[in-house]
């Protein structure tokens, strides 16, 4: 049996974790703050949070001098978390255990004796906490194809253990969207600003700003403060030009639907979206840059979205899930 421990902030990690327990024929129980998430195979463990009640880290020194993330002092809702999982494990004997993603979780299951697969994100991981996370993995598992991030400053240690799998979409196992009646439909040309929950919002200005220095374009919103798409893969279908942020279950959505993308980093620890951006523009994916950029550039960026195409999606891939559950169900069988 596999333990998948799934990180609170965002749905990233939730969305992604969700996709590769779906493709895993080992037994999986999920771990985290708050509820399973939608689609979730298998039982579900619900953790206490360890920011409730709500710590200031300037209070006191939450990351034990640099050695860790979290780990405000005398912090009730910490102490059961740790509970909770020590004893889950102890019961259930996983073979191994998925951290994405954790520090501490990493290192306290580790303690138990059990093996345990790290979550690699992009950006600079080389602060001693994610360096001691790294160290004691099994495996890295990658949502990014080989090759990706030459410039990420890994250790050959960590290279060496490292399990590029290509992007992970929630929306794969469906087939990407190359169909040809599945193309934008003629009469106008239609930009699809997706944004997720793990950062600030959409503002509302920037937006009208950006629309009105486009003429020709249509802007539909989903997401960043207002409704989520209804039906997302459709949405891709019918996009000219998709607008993303650069996490990485967003860029693997518009990696299965293959559409023409602007991809905008945003500011997130480590620099993780600026890594992103770095090898799309890199890859010549797609149209890239930093924060929301002013209405004069959108004319620019749609046109070399355009120009690029979606065709070089492939190189990225987005079926990750698939290819990340083999690896996981063959070590577990190994461990076991």
């Amino acid at each position: 049996m596999i333990g998948y421990y799934l990180h609170h902030q965002g749905q990233g990690h939730r969305r992604r974790g969700t996709a590769v327990a779906r493709a895993l024929r080992s037994d999986v129980v999920g771990l985290g703050s708050g509820g399973a998430p939608e689609g979730w195979p298998g039982a579900w463990v619900e953790l206490a949070r360890d920011d409730e009640p709500a710590v200031d880290p300037s209070s006191q020194d939450v990351t034990a001098g640099g050695v860790l993330h979290w780990v405000p002092a005398h912090h009730d809702g910490l102490l059961r978390r740790h509970r909770q999982l020590v004893d889950w494990v102890a019961d259930a004997r996983p073979s191994l255990v998925v951290v994405d993603v954790s520090v501490e979780v990493a290192l306290l299951v580790r303690l138990c004796g059990v093996p345990v697969v790290v979550g690699a994100m992009p950006g600079d991981r080389t602060d001693r906490a994610h360096r001691l996370a790294y160290d004691l993995a099994d495996a890295l598992l990658a949502p990014w194809p080989p090759g990706a991030h030459p410039d990420s400053g890994w250790p050959d240690a960590w290279v060496a253990k490292v399990w590029e799998v290509g992007g992970i979409s929630a929306l794969a196992p469906q087939p990407a969207l190359h169909d040809a009646s599945l193309v934008p439909p003629a009469g106008g040309r239609r930009v699809l600003v997706v944004w997720g929950s793990g950062g600030d919002d959409l503002d509302d200005a920037a937006l009208e700003s950006a629309a009105a220095a486009t003429p020709g374009w249509t802007w539909v919103v989903r997401g960043g403060g207002r409704p989520a798409s209804p039906d997302l893969l459709a949405d891709l279908a019918g996009a000219d030009v998709v607008v993303c942020h650069a996490g990485q279950g967003a860029v693997a959505d518009v990696a299965l639907a293959g559409r023409p993308a602007v991809v905008l980093a945003q500011p997130r620890p480590h620099d993780e979206q600026l890594a992103t951006g770095r090898a799309l523009e890199r890859m010549s994916l797609a149209a890239t840059g930093v924060g929301w950029p002013p209405a004069d550039a959108w004319p620019d960026l749609l046109e070399r979205a355009v120009d690029l195409g979606g065709a070089g999606w492939s190189r990225w891939g987005a079926d990750g899930a698939a290819r990340a559950a083999t690896l996981l169900d063959d070590l577990a069988g190994a461990a076991a």
